[in-house]
């Protein structure tokens, strides 16, 4: 389903689809209206920021990007996508300001704050369909909570390199420029994997490849993955071990705005001790209750998706992670796709949760040691190798 070219209302009216093996149908995916723009963002230099071990930091700031542009549109859907160490996302033209100035701002922020360089982009559509590509959305489901966009046609990538190469950018903000990053948090610790091994998972299509031997190894590979214990999901049943202080006050702290550092830490250490006693004693508080809000986190956690790629990090065993590169190196050997894997302990969640009392926040999952990030590491290795 599509709607009228230009509308504003356009992400409202695509279906959710909840089984994540339809994933490649193109009956899924909508084209996106022409006067729309795509925004890109990424951290300059995250592999530098990973060997540093500055994993958390890293996902703070591709996190932050949809934290700052949800906000700046008052909470309005619009397809996003967390991609680990940057994010990408559509907006329409009458969004198009606001969203140049969270980015322009984030861009700011994560500069001062969080000692991270930040480029950002946003490419118009129709530049991308001038180039041959497109800009197509589906919508998954993966709880009755939520949606999360998913992004075909080649043209995410194409703006990405675009990106990269200075074109469409946008200058980040003066210094003190603060976004608003109300809800983004960090408060749960890092989550050990139960299988056997946390696997970063990032495959992509070789240009020119046969479109159908490439969906047929995507759908291979989620076959492989849905017949695993809880689908691979790193989040456990429980969710999230949870301790106080959180790792991540320091992060919190420096989101938050007004006032002197010091204060907004002590601020976020008064309230992650008050959120951690009902949490940890199950207090239920007017609208929130403990465990309903934690079984939507283990519901709503965004460890699988594609936008131009597939990409995941799943809880496997080493069985199962083995014959995910076995099947990925004969796709590899055929010339169909290029892919990185990366093996780590643990996996790692980012919050954002606009009002706790609501079922519709997002937990954006990577890998603990590097995650997609250093899955895109070893893609680009393979590459070179060849």
């Amino acid at each position: 389903m599509t709607a009228p070219d230009g509308s504003d209302e356009f992400y409202a009216t695509i279906p959710v689809f909840r089984s994540f093996e339809r994933l490649m149908d193109p009956a899924l995916y909508s084209p996106l209206p022409s006067d729309w723009s795509i925004g890109v963002a990424d951290i300059v230099e995250s592999t530098k920021a990973i060997a540093q071990a500055r994993y958390k930091a890293v996902n703070m700031a591709g996190a932050s990007v949809i934290a700052a542009v949800t906000n700046a549109l008052d909470g309005r859907e619009f397809p996003f996508v967390f991609g680990g160490d940057g994010a990408s996302f559509a907006v329409a033209p009458s969004d198009l300001d606001r969203a140049r100035e969270a980015l322009a701002a984030t861009a700011s922020w994560v500069k001062e704050d969080l000692d991270l360089a930040m480029r950002v982009a946003l490419v118009p559509v129709a530049a991308i369909r001038a180039q041959g590509l497109d800009v197509r959305v589906a919508r998954y489901g993966p709880s009755p909570n939520l949606s999360y966009a998913m992004f075909s046609g080649g043209g995410l990538g194409w703006a990405e390199a675009a990106m990269k190469r200075g074109e469409f950018a946008v200058a980040a903000a003066p210094p003190g420029t603060q976004p608003d990053l109300s809800g983004l948090s960090c408060r749960f610790e890092e989550m050990p994997a139960i299988r056997g091994l946390i696997l970063a998972v990032l495959v992509m299509p070789v240009q020119g490849a046969d479109p159908a031997a490439y969906r047929r190894l995507i759908e291979d590979i989620v076959a492989l993955v849905e017949r695993s214990p809880d689908k691979g999901r790193p989040v456990p049943p429980g969710g999230p071990p949870l301790r106080w202080p959180p790792q991540g006050v320091e992060f919190e702290a420096r989101a938050q705005r007004g006032g002197p550092l010091f204060a907004r830490r002590l601020g976020v250490l008064a309230y992650t001790f008050f959120a951690y006693c009902i949490m940890r004693f199950g207090i239920n508080i007017g609208g929130f209750a403990p465990k309903i809000y934690i079984q939507q986190v283990v519901e709503n956690s965004d460890f699988r998706k594609y936008d131009d790629g597939l990409r995941m990090v799943l809880d496997c065993t080493p069985d199962l992670a083995r014959n995910l590169g076995e099947r990925l190196a004969r796709a590899s050997s055929a010339g169909v796709a290029r892919y990185g894997l990366h093996q780590q302990d643990a996996a790692m969640i980012t919050c954002f949760t606009p009002a706790a009392s609501r079922s519709d926040h997002v937990h954006f999952i990577d890998g603990a040691r590097g995650g997609y990030a250093s899955a895109a590491t070893a893609l680009k290795a393979m590459l070179a190798d060849r």
